[in-house]
């Protein structure tokens, strides 16, 4: 996956395209890289910028955000689309879910809601482009993505287990592909100590999301390297 998702804001408040680009500038793994105030100059940026995430409100000056997101569909299906409105009507609503979007934010936006949403489509992200094949589990997990709250997420960890730092761990080890990594390379990727990575990496080794492997050097104890198993992503 990139270093960074691409965003596009499009949002005819000029106030709120500004909280929203100082939301994001806050994540790790996002950059708003253009915006737009309707939908016209907004199928503009879509055709020169190909964003991975839209930020997408209901009402534009010059069409629905629902009938932007069909267009979207139609023209670039790899985009993925947050709804970012004030609109409330059920009617909206299912037609946005209708369209696929990921998530569906009602205003005004609250930085801690805000965050919770993008780093749980970050983490489906992490758990669907890479994967070649899935089970029935990893299935109900990508289905039911919006029914399964960041607190129930965290809930569902074990003891010790923080959702964040895993999803940290996972993207880390995944960018070594196959030539492994240690506890202590992963612990100064992420900003941890030794332990605290090597507790994950079990923990990721345990889930069948990685294995562990002991590599013999010509001096010194042998040295524990840790790979990522795609296939059970």
């Amino acid at each position: 996956m990139k270093q960074k998702l691409e965003v596009l804001i499009v949002e005819d408040d000029l106030r709120i395209i500004d909280i929203n680009k100082r939301f994001v500038s806050k994540l790790d793994g996002f950059e708003v890289i253009a915006t737009a105030t309707n939908g016209s100059d907004a199928k503009e940026l879509l055709a020169c910028t190909r964003p991975d995430l839209v930020l997408l409100d209901v009402y534009l000056p010059d069409m629905l955000g629902t009938e932007l997101v069909w267009y979207i569909r139609q023209h670039y299906r790899d985009a993925d689309i947050i709804m970012i409105t004030a609109a409330k009507e059920m009617e909206m609503v299912q037609e946005a879910l209708r369209g696929g979007v990921f998530d569906y934010i009602v205003k005004p936006l609250v930085f801690e809601r805000f965050r919770e949403r993008l780093e749980s489509y970050r983490a489906h992200l992490l758990r669907t482009r890479e994967a070649k094949e899935v089970d029935q589990d990893v299935i109900d997990q990508i289905m039911t993505r919006r029914s399964l709250s960041p607190k129930g997420r965290e809930s569902a960890m074990p003891k010790g287990i923080d959702l964040l730092t895993l999803e940290k761990v996972m993207e880390a080890i995944r960018q070594t592909g196959d030539k492994g990594v240690s506890a202590e390379e992963i612990g100064r990727e992420i900003g941890t100590s030794r332990t605290t990575a090597r507790r994950y990496l079990e923990h990721l080794v345990q889930e069948k999301q990685a294995r562990a492997d002991l590599i013999y050097g010509s001096v010194g104890r042998p040295e524990r390297k840790y790979r990522f198993l795609p296939e059970q992503a």
